[in-house]
Formats: C-alpha cells, structure tokens, sequence
C-alpha cells in the first residue's frame, strides 16, 4: 500500500469530536499505557475520522474510510500497511451497542532505518525530521506487535462488554423496580375496590400512590356528576368534583374544557400531548407542557378523567405513564361503574319500598306515617342497645315494612272503629305470614323478613304467628315491637284519641317481662327524649338515605 494513498490533511467536525471524546477516551488511554504512542481514532460505521493521532500528517492518515469499515466489520486487529519498514495497524473496538471505533497507529521495525529516504517522504523530504521521529520510535517485531494489538484489543471490547452488561443489568433492575411499583399500585387499587368506598375516596388514594410511580409535576382527577340534583333518594355526586395532587395548571372549569376542547370520549383511550408535537399550543400557554389524560369508563359510560400534567424533568411523556395511567383510570372506571350500578339497584329498591309503604297508607288512611315513624322508633332504640351499625339498615326498613301485610286484610276490618269480632281479629292477624309471602321473593329485603313475620311476638310466648318466647324472637322483631306499640298507644285512631305519656309509660312497665323484651323497654326509657321528639317531627315525605334517619 503506498502511505501517502490518502488525503494530507483533514477537517474534523469539532461537534462530533467533542460529543465521542468521552467515549473512546478509555480507548485511547489503555492504547497508550501499551504502545506509547498517540493513535489516530476513526468511526467505525462511517469511516471519519474524529481524533487525530501522531503529529505528522501523512503518517496518521494511512487508513481510508472503506477501510476502517471494513476492519470494524470485521472486528479483528489487523495491520493495514506494510511498507518499507514501516507498519499501520488497525485496532477495532465496540465500546457501545450503537458505537464502533477503530483505532490506527503507526510503527517502525529495524527495517525502516535501512530506507530511511522513503521514509523522508512522509516529512517532505526533511531527512533530519524523518530522523528525529525514527530516534523516538520503539523498534518492533511485526508478530509480537501483531499479538499485542490482538491481546489489546479483546481486553478493551470485554471491557466494554463488561460496561454494557453492568448499565444493562442497572437499567433492568430500574425496570424491575418500576415495574413492582406499578404492580404493587395496581395490586393496591384493586384491594380497594369495594361499594362501602366512595369514588372520591378511591380516586384521592391511587393519585397519592400515582405520585411515587409518574414522573409528573402534578395528577389530577376530574369525577363528573352522577345524577341531577333532586333525583336521587341516596348520596350521589350532582356537580364535577377535581381531585389534585402537586402543582396543577388547570382548575375544576379548565380542566372541563380541556377534556371538551380535544373532543375525548371512552373510545378515545389514552391521550398523550407534549409541547413539541402537540397543536393544542392555548393550553401551553396555560402552562400545560406536557399532559397524559385518561377516561375513568365502564363501557361507554364515562365517569370522570384522569391526567398527569408536565414532566418533572420536562421530557415528554411516553406509553409507559400512558399504559398504566390507562390501567389506573380502567379500575376506577370499573369501581364507579359499580358504584353507580349499586346505587341504581339501591333506587330501585326504594322506589319498590316506596310503592309498599304507600300501599300500606293507602289501605289505613288514619295510620298514614305510622311505618316511617316506627322505623325511626325502633333506629333510635337500636342505637341505645348499641346493636352493629350494620344492622340499622335492616332496622329501618323492617320499619316501613312490618305492616306490609295489611295489603291483604279486608278494608272493613283494618278501618272498623269499634271492637273488633273474634273472627276478624284473627283475620287481622294473619298480617304477619301475609307480609312475610309479599317480600319473600324479594333477595334484598331478605334480612327485613324476622322482623315482618314476628313483631308481634310475646316476651312472655302469648304472641303470633309463632308463640315465640324469650330470645327465641329474633332481636329486630323484639325492638319493633316496642316500637310498633308507641306509635299504636300515642296515635289518635277513629274510636279513641291517643293515650297520654304517662299511661304509655305505665303500660311499658307492667308488660316488661311478659309482653315485651325487659332490655328493650329499658332503651325505650333512656332513649325516650329523642323518640318523643321523633313523634312530633312528622317529616313530608318518605326519606330512605340510611344517613339522616337518626
């Protein structure tokens, strides 16, 4: 090969010198512990040239860019010239996946000083320069330089080998950890989908858990409103409700208008929207640089939106925060899909408690409010016996219903004034079995049914349907019971004006014991105060939020 095959000079691109330097500096300091001299560098996927090596021109420009390719594809240190004494030999590093070097170096064997005029050429015909650099040089055998440059070049591609597989284990064990952070929120949420918490409840917890698993300066939750306001018996959201973690740019309107002003639907998944590819430039100017929003849907019912707003690091947002913002936003979508289904079952029920209750009413005109009015008796005694919480549901509706049976009792009996015959008090007392019947098939008012059949058992066993006696009477039918007789003995009916309280008090006192549950009619007494004030607190209408009974 003729050494002076390739251009005499050349212009590096400071740019690219500068960005590789930190990346073959390694390369270039373990070649010179070894062979004491500078090395020129070259890339090995483009063939440039980007550092230069000895300080004479024609001898660091040996290599041509098909060459150095070639070399670096063929990934073994080979000398590239042979001329005269004079050697160039070529070493081939992948110090990246992505990042190839070839390195060249120039030597000199006994050889060269037995030609030293065609070394001159290479100094322009400067003998004495030719000289002085033939003196520095290091006199070397091509086999053992060859081996060497072998030697070198293994150690530095296991090096980076090494480098590589140490970022790579790094990189896996931060996607390992994210990823157990992800799951372990995922895991979180869905052990936190029950009824008995609300949407807001939920949505404030995964945003706070949110926080450790997207880089994001803030997360929001926008929940839409459930029903109308008025329409419905039991708690539900009427108004958008935002929920913010960190420093939100938008507020409750704004965030509305976000949503309206990219047109998203449930069909639309998850929308990302970064600064630099975005058109939605009026909400940058907002302050929203970067944004990920997400519907909360079950189907296609939406039920609010969730957003990341500006990375922390103010990069884009990618699919990774995408995929499981989407993930998040999916099961809150499903708990308040849940909710909701739950909450119109819960309306159905009313509205079928309602139409009993009014039934009831309709069919005994003089008792009108007698069932929501011992249903409120019998909670507000409940919560003296200090029963389970749980079960004040089951007590107040078995309130409204205990009577439900009189539906089937002839109208000439429940209205007649006077003393009722022996034979029409026992059909009246068939009202009991004939409520039990009417909600039987009803699952969810299953729990109502002890209460419906046997309040109007006796403590002492002289009551019906059953003859029940003692604790064998189920707990809610002892407590409507007394409750059932208050409102009996202070209402007013066509043949008899309502009993004063103290004969009320009197009657409770003799029949402790024997027509009633002695601990009940204890309750009844401490809780009297608060009953009577429930007796003269006639409410409108029928109220069936379990929240405002007591």
């Amino acid at each position: 090969m003729n050494l002076t095959s390739t251009a005499d000079t050349l212009t590096l691109r400071d740019n690219d010198s500068v960005a590789a330097e930190a990346e073959y500096r390694p390369l270039i300091d373990e070649l010179h512990r070894n062979f004491a001299i500078e090395f020129a560098v070259w890339n090995g996927e483009t063939g440039e040239l980007v550092r230069v090596g000895q300080t004479v021109p024609k001898l660091q420009t040996m290599a041509a860019d098909e060459l150095v390719r070639a070399v670096a594809r063929d990934g073994n240190a080979q000398f590239i010239a042979d001329a005269e004494g004079i050697l160039a030999i070529a070493l081939p590093v992948q110090l990246a996946v992505d990042k190839s070097f070839v390195a060249t170096g120039i030597f000199a064997t006994e050889a060269a000083r037995q030609n030293l005029d065609s070394l001159a050429e290479m100094f322009d015909d400067d003998h004495a320069a030719a000289e002085a650099w033939l003196d520095c040089q290091r006199m070397w055998d091509a086999d053992i330089l060859l081996r060497l440059a072998e030697a070198i070049t293994g150690k530095l591609n296991a090096d980076a080998n090494v480098t590589r597989m140490k970022k790579e284990v790094d990189l896996i064990s931060q996607n390992l950890a994210s990823t157990y952070e992800e799951i372990s929120l995922l895991y979180t949420i869905t052990q936190n989908l029950r009824i008995s918490r609300s949407d807001e409840e939920l949505g404030q917890l995964a945003i706070e858990w949110l926080v450790d698993c997207v880089p994001a300066s803030s997360l929001a939750i926008q929940y839409l409103p459930v029903v109308e306001q008025g329409d419905s018996t039991y708690k539900a959201r009427t108004r958008p409700n935002l929920i913010v973690s960190g420093d939100c740019p938008v507020d409750e309107d704004e965030f509305r208008a976000l949503v309206d002003d990219l047109d998203l639907s449930a069909s639309t998944g998850a929308f990302i929207a970064n600064q630099r590819t975005t058109t939605e430039t009026a909400w940058f100017e907002r302050g929203v640089r970067q944004a990920i929003v997400v519907p909360l849907c079950e189907g296609d019912n939406v039920f609010g939106w969730l957003a990341a707003f500006n990375h922390v690091d103010d990069r884009e947002f990618g699919t990774i925060e995408a995929n499981l913002l989407s993930s998040v936003g999916a099961l809150l979508g499903i708990h308040s899909g849940n909710r909701d289904l739950y909450r119109q079952q819960s309306e159905l029920l009313a509205n079928i408690v309602r139409a009993l209750v009014s039934a009831i009413d309709a069919k005994d005109p003089y008792t009108s409010g007698h069932s929501d009015r011992v249903a409120r008796y019998a909670v507000r005694i409940a919560l003296e016996m200090r029963v389970n919480p749980k079960l004040l549901n089951t007590i107040y509706m078995s309130g409204l219903l205990h009577d439900v049976g009189k539906i089937g009792i002839d109208d000439n009996v429940l209205r007649k004034a006077g003393r009722l015959t022996d034979a029409e008090y026992e059909h009246i007392k068939m009202h009991p079995e004939l409520g039990h019947k009417i909600l039987a098939d009803i699952k969810q008012l299953s729990d109502v049914l002890p209460a419906v059949l046997h309040h109007h058992e006796q403590w002492d066993g002289q009551g019906y349907p059953r003859g029940l006696a003692g604790e064998d009477i189920p707990q809610l039918a002892r407590i409507m019971s007394v409750a059932d007789a208050y409102d009996a003995m202070t209402s007013d009916r066509p043949y008899r004006a309502g009993m004063p309280d103290e004969k009320v008090d009197e009657i409770f006192k003799r029949g402790a014991n024997a027509h009633w549950d002695p601990a009940v009619v204890d309750a009844y007494f401490k809780a009297k105060e608060d009953i009577e004030d429930i007796r003269w607190r006639e409410r409108p209408e029928l109220n069936l939020d379990e929240q405002s009974w007591a």
